[in-house]
């Protein structure tokens, strides 16, 4: 059962984005989570990039754990494991992770629930007491995870300000910027459909003053739909009757304005998942000297923090069984951080008043070796 007064998610304001958008800035932008997925990671690829880019990325980095060696990375080694829990913390901002025990009751597998389908239990003081999964009429129950207890389903979240029970994700910050990307899609689309150019008007001006009949009119504008628009007909001479004046449009400067507002939109997309613009190859933006440099920053401020909160979350809840267990990103094997290590270690090296015991253990190195 869930309580009022813990906080609801609430519905972002809407701005007028550009006068092209006005039909869509006024409608009210559907909130869903399978409707925010489907138009950021299914259909816009600027959104879905970014989380590729993250999730595989953690997904792909070399763990290691102490004790070395030890069975839990067994677990986490599965292919779509770390990626999927990651993947579900920058969309939907939870992410709930099952231990299945095999023979001597020691975990034999993880699996990562779909966080949409997942209710907190709460009780009367606020503290949750389970979770609730419901696949179609189905509904399972599991204990909340408590320390000297039965161990229970695990619970990643990101930090939500207004909720004591959920996290959020980064799909409400990039809706908006998502929306105006699709529509700006479209946009150019029905331009290209519509001889890829801006549409002109038929002036019907004869002498005598008479106007089309409806037949005429229905004739004519079945003609020019299947025979001067689209791409295949694009620059076709057009062959005008008696009486009719071809008068070619532009677009006004405002109207135009629409590659910018999607360029800016592309960079708030990834603005909202952590991305350096410059790795979804994006144009115009010089906020990093070059690639290398946004790659570090990828790093140090997207997938290192995303990781230790994954890969920490494991480590305490194995721990129910593992007692001491410590999962953690082995950063010495991540090329783009090559640099910070390579300075590492000629500072401690250099350091003439240390021992060398010391800085092994400064540079994490085991003092058997």
């Amino acid at each position: 059962m869930q309580f009022p007064w813990f906080g609801r998610k609430s519905r972002p304001l809407q701005t007028r984005v550009a006068p092209w958008l006005s039909a869509w800035s006024q409608a009210d932008p559907p909130r869903s989570y399978e409707t925010l997925v489907r138009a950021a990671y299914l259909s816009n690829p600027v959104a879905q990039r970014a989380v590729r880019l993250v999730s595989e990325s953690v997904a792909g980095a070399a763990v290691t754990s102490n004790p070395p060696g030890h069975p839990a990375l067994a677990l986490i080694h599965d292919a779509t494991l770390v990626e999927t829990i990651a993947a579900n913390l920058l969309l939907h901002g939870n992410a709930y992770v099952e231990v299945a025990c095999g023979a001597g009751g020691l975990p034999a597998a993880l699996y990562v629930l779909r966080p949409e389908r997942v209710t907190v239990e709460a009780d009367i003081n606020g503290w949750p007491t389970g979770y609730l999964y419901r696949a179609g009429d189905a509904v399972t129950r599991y204990p909340a995870e408590t320390r000297g207890q039965a161990p229970g389903l695990l619970h990643l979240r990101g930090y939500h300000p207004l909720d004591d029970h959920y996290g959020v994700g980064c799909l409400g910050a990039a809706a908006a910027a998502v929306e105006v990307h699709n529509a700006a899609a479209r946009w150019n689309k029905a331009l290209l459909d519509n001889a890829a150019r801006p549409s002109g008007a038929l002036i019907y001006a004869p002498a005598d003053g008479s106007a089309l009949s409806a037949a005429q009119f229905a004739r004519l504008k079945g003609e020019m739909a299947d025979q001067y628009s689209g791409a295949t007909n694009a620059g076709r001479p057009m062959l005008l009757e008696g009486g009719l004046t071809w008068q070619p449009l532009s677009l006004t400067p405002a109207e135009m304005d629409f590659v910018r507002v999607r360029d800016t939109a592309s960079r708030e997309i990834a603005l909202a998942f952590g991305v350096p613009p410059m790795l979804l190859g994006l144009p115009g933006d010089a906020t990093y000297a070059n690639y290398r440099e946004a790659n570090v920053a990828l790093w140090r401020l997207t997938l290192l923090p995303l990781a230790a909160k994954i890969f920490a979350g494991l480590s305490l809840h194995l721990q129910d069984w593992w007692p001491g267990l410590s999962l953690t990103l082995d950063r010495d094997s991540i090329p783009a951080l090559s640099a910070d290590r390579e300075r590492l270690w000629a500072q401690v090296s250099n350091a003439a008043f240390l021992s060398d015991a010391e800085k092994r253990t400064m540079l994490g190195l085991d003092h058997g070796r």
